[in-house]
Order: structure tokens, then sequence, then C-alpha cells
């Protein structure tokens, strides 16, 4: 007795391997029927055995159209067919996308972050008056901040002005202010206590909910 065996290796390639060779091989034999309606009867009828296999595509909106755009995927775009939805064409499908920009805000600080530059120029907009002036020693005091956690050593008031200018464009000046900014045992003390406290605070729900009894399972 001989047996026809039939390898993958040499089966056509599946387009859509989830649906399985049997559903391609409607797919071929749909296209082949030279009978406009009988195509017609057989492309709805392949649709709803589409739908069946793949349950998880009812609850995607228009879940229909996504069918009939697989469908037409796996006939390589030559089944000739009256779909309900707009067709497929298959330049549409492999054209390639626009390659995207890079960030054109780059900075020679990239230390401070975006979100400075954005500070910056919302605090531009702010009338003259002591609520404006309170709001660039506080820019000033965050760059600092963010100064400290790219180079922790030390850094002079002097150098965040400067950077400051250069970040406004020279609109903000706090030079010859006669305030300063905030010492830099304050600015690190701020970070570690906060970072205790976190610590202490998961360190005292874990205790607790290893005190806490457990239930008894009734029976």
């Amino acid at each position: 007795m001989e047996f026809d065996l039939e390898y993958n290796a040499d089966r056509p390639h599946l387009i859509i391997p989830e649906y399985g060779r049997h559903i391609q091989k409607l797919v071929d034999h749909c296209i082949a029927l030279e009978n406009v309606e009988e195509r017609n009867k057989m492309a709805k009828a392949i649709v709803d055995v589409m739908g069946n296999l793949q349950p998880h595509l009812r609850d995607v909106p228009d879940f229909k159209h996504k069918l009939w755009d697989q469908l037409f995927i796996m006939a390589d775009f030559k089944l000739d067919v009256d779909s309900p939805y707009e067709k497929l064409e298959k330049e549409v499908l492999q054209a390639k996308p626009e390659c995207l920009e890079y960030p054109k805000s780059a900075s020679k600080y990239r230390y401070y972050g975006n979100n400075i530059q954005t500070m910056i120029d919302t605090a531009l907009t702010w009338e003259e008056g002591d609520a404006r002036d309170a709001l660039y020693f506080t820019i000033a005091n965050h760059m600092k901040k963010c100064y400290l956690n790219w180079n922790k050593d030390t850094v002079d008031d002097r150098i965040i002005f400067k950077h400051l200018i250069e970040l406004s464009k020279g609109k903000i000046d706090l030079t010859d202010k006669n305030e300063t900014l905030s010492e830099i045992k304050d600015l690190l003390r701020k970070r570690k206590t906060t970072h205790k406290h976190n610590h202490k605070q998961n360190h005292k729900q874990s205790h607790s909910n290893k005190q806490r009894p457990k239930k008894k399972q009734q029976n």
C-alpha cells in the first residue's frame, strides 16, 4: 500500500497561517471559479467561516471589514468578487510608512530635560511682578537640582544663572539679583528624606500584612 504524503516544505506558503491550509485552499478554489455569482456566494461563505475561526474579532469594531480585507490578502488580491466594503489595494498595503523625524529640541543642557524649556517659555508669558520673579527662582532651583542629579559634586549659582540666560535667550537674568538659590545640602536632604520616607512606609505596610491574622476557611 502506498501513501501520497504531502510535506509542509512542498506545500505553498500560507499568507495568513492563523486560518490554516483548508481556508487557503477554499480561497484558491474561489479564485478559480468562472461564474461571478458562485464566486460571490463562496466568498461570503468563506468570510463567515473565518469569523467563526476568529471569535475574538467580534469585539473589534467593524470586524466584518477586517475579515474581507484578510480574504483579499489571502487571495493575493486576485479575487474578483463584490465586496460590501471598499476593496483593499495591494499598493496601499505594501506602502512604506513615512519616516519619523527626530526631536529637534537638541539642547546642549540635556540634563535639565525638555520640561525646563517649557517652564521657561511659560514663565515669560506671565505679567511682571513678584509672582513672576518667584517663578524665575523656582525654575533656577529646579535647574540646580537637575544639575546635581547629573553631577552630584557641586555647582555654583552663577553657572545656573548663565544656563538660564542661554535657555531663555537672554530674557531671564538673575545674575544681579541679591537672592541666592537653595543650598546643595538642602536639595540633597529633601531627596534623601523622601527616599527614606517611602522606604519606611513600604516596610511598615509589609510588616502590617505579616501581622494580620489569616481568616479561617469555613467548611
